[in-house]
């Protein structure tokens, strides 16, 4: 640690005492305010972490093990009120800052050869329900398991955000937040109700905002953009207040949706080596073909969630998963309506089973068991797409030959299809920044790997298979009758390339449609020095 930083951290111990109240102040918060900080350093209540400290190397990457950064310094937050320090001072020395959330990250857009300043949010995790707000606030740095246990434990209500249970919450809200409970409860963004982030105005002043829905609220773009605009865009977020629309009173458990009490949850295994190619392009069409007749948000069937995991040939197998709130109406009946919808004319699955769970071990279940989604050692290339019609045969062709190639003999390559529409069809497109309200399901391919020998292989077959299923429109999935382009979360910076993106769509486009104008409207108005940017940020208006 240099001389300059041992001053910092000093001044960093002496101001504990007095930015005690900080806490306090920012928690009584008001709605659409914003507060303006001084210019030193000294209300800092955190010490960096540098290449000289042990716990170094564990801080400079994401679980992605592609993407690795040499800052200068890593700071790990434990309070909102020690972030806008941070910022000032980068804003003062010009140095490049990232924020890490949860480490998910699928591109390099934290972990990266450029940055030099790096705010881990991971120890700032507190929820807790904040009265001034008559809303459950949730820090940055909370992971979904610990939000989920939190919420149901304490309140008997949920939100519906994502599966993977380590998933850190200040990137997957700003991106919109898909979960098991889309189809019933919408996006997690359908409940969010206030967005603090601290931002840097065009005088290099940082300011720490409460932005909310309200329509009254000066700030009420930036709680939008917030709504599926993406991390790392308008400033840091350091804290979500969430309360769903219409939902009045203070008891945390009159605000928030309630999850099931228990789920009827099915799960089936199909072999590749039963597998004709004319099978498999049926599963698709019906597991596709299903979620287009059933997208309305009025439709009981709405209650029905379920995804199919597709792995490559050299795994041996295709798995799907389903459930349905055991206490609806007809549960047992629409589960098994749409199990028979999807095995029609497809060879039977080799294993079978129902059960009856509690919603909370399903969330862990499903959440934490899949090692390919929490292997801290794997490196990764995923795309991603949303779908508004049934594939047609050339694309459900085009998956089978990604998934039977037999050039490459990965295990771990696989496509996930995932439901989307019911409640989440209810909210119009420019309501949030997130656009994809026409989806009916959705596609994540995903490339894991742990040999950084094998890096090209597994890229290429991610690129190649993914332009291949999209042929037709330029090699990605453009928005039109049949597809509605790409989901923020499954960041893909090949949509820049003009080598892998062949269509008149700019990546801008496929993630954000006709919201994107309004996105840079609010860029000029918070972030109007494009500091919080990376290579796929939204850019300042021309």
């Amino acid at each position: 640690m240099t001389d300059e930083e041992r001053k910092f951290e000093r001044r960093t111990f002496l101001a504990g005492a007095a930015g005690a109240g900080g806490v306090a102040l920012a928690g009584a918060a008001l709605p659409g305010t914003a507060h303006a900080h001084g210019n030193g350093e000294s209300i800092a209540l955190v010490a960096p972490v540098t290449p000289a400290d042990p716990q170094y190397p564990d801080l400079v990457m994401g679980l992605n093990n592609r993407w690795t950064a040499t800052p200068d310094s890593v700071y790990v937050v434990d309070s909102p009120n020690q972030v806008a320090p941070i910022v000032r001072r980068a804003v003062r020395r010009g140095t490049k800052l990232t924020v890490r959330g949860g480490g998910h990250g699928f591109e390099d857009f934290v972990y990266n050869s450029e940055v030099e300043t790096i705010i881990d949010m991971t120890n700032m995790n507190r929820i807790y329900y904040d009265a001034r707000m008559k809303a459950v606030a949730v820090e940055a740095g909370a992971i979904l398991l610990d939000v989920y246990e939190k919420l149901y434990q304490t309140w008997g209500v949920t939100l519906p955000g994502g599966v993977c249970y380590s998933v850190g919450m200040g990137g997957h809200v700003a991106g919109g937040g898909w979960g098991w409970l889309v189809r019933r409860n919408g996006l997690i963004v359908d409940h969010l109700y206030a967005v603090e982030v601290v931002t840097v105005n065009a005088a290099g002043r940082v300011n720490t905002i409460i932005a909310t829905r309200d329509r009254r609220d000066p700030h009420r773009d930036l709680w939008w953009a917030h709504t599926g605009g993406g991390g790392g865009n308008f400033g840091v977020v350091t804290r979500y207040f969430f309360r769903s629309p219409g939902a009045h009173g203070r008891a945390p458990s009159q605000l928030l949706p309630k999850p099931p009490s228990k789920v009827l949850s099915s799960f089936a295994l199909w072999s590749w080596s039963t597998m004709t190619e004319a099978d498999y392009i049926r599963l698709l069409q019906n597991y596709a073909s299903w979620h287009v007749a059933n997208i309305s948000p009025d439709s009981p069937t709405r209650e029905v969630t379920s995804l199919i995991q597709s792995f490559h040939r050299s795994n041996g197998e295709i798995h799907m998963y389903a459930f349905v709130d055991s206490a609806v109406p007809n549960a047992q009946q629409m589960l098994d309506s749409y199990l028979a919808h999807l095995q029609n004319g497809v060879t039977p699955a080799v294993f079978a089973a129902q059960s009856t769970m509690p919603w909370l071990q399903f969330c862990k279940l499903t959440g934490t068991t899949n090692t390919l989604n929490n292997d801290p050692t794997l490196r990764g290339e995923y795309k991603s797409a949303f779908m508004k019609n049934t594939f047609t045969t050339a694309q459900a062709a085009a998956i089978y030959r990604a998934m039977t190639r037999s050039d490459i003999n990965n295990p771990n390559l696989n496509i996930v299809i995932s439901p989307y529409g019911g409640r989440t069809a209810a909210v119009p497109n420019a309501a949030t920044a997130i656009p994809h309200r026409e989806a009916a399901y959705k596609l994540l391919w995903q490339a894991q790997w742990a040999n950084p020998a094998d890096d090209a292989a597994n890229i290429a077959w991610a690129r190649e298979t993914y332009r291949d299923t999209f042929a037709d429109t330029g090699g990605v999935p453009v928005p039109n009758d049949q597809t509605d382009g790409c989901y923020v979360n499954y960041p893909d910076a090949d949509l820049s390339d003009p080598a892998w993106n062949g269509s008149a769509f700019a990546w801008h486009d496929l993630y954000y449609k006709e919201n994107y104008r309004r996105l840079q409207a609010v860029k000029k108005a918070y972030d109007p020095r494009n500091f919080f940017n990376h290579r796929q940020s939204v850019e300042l208006p021309s």
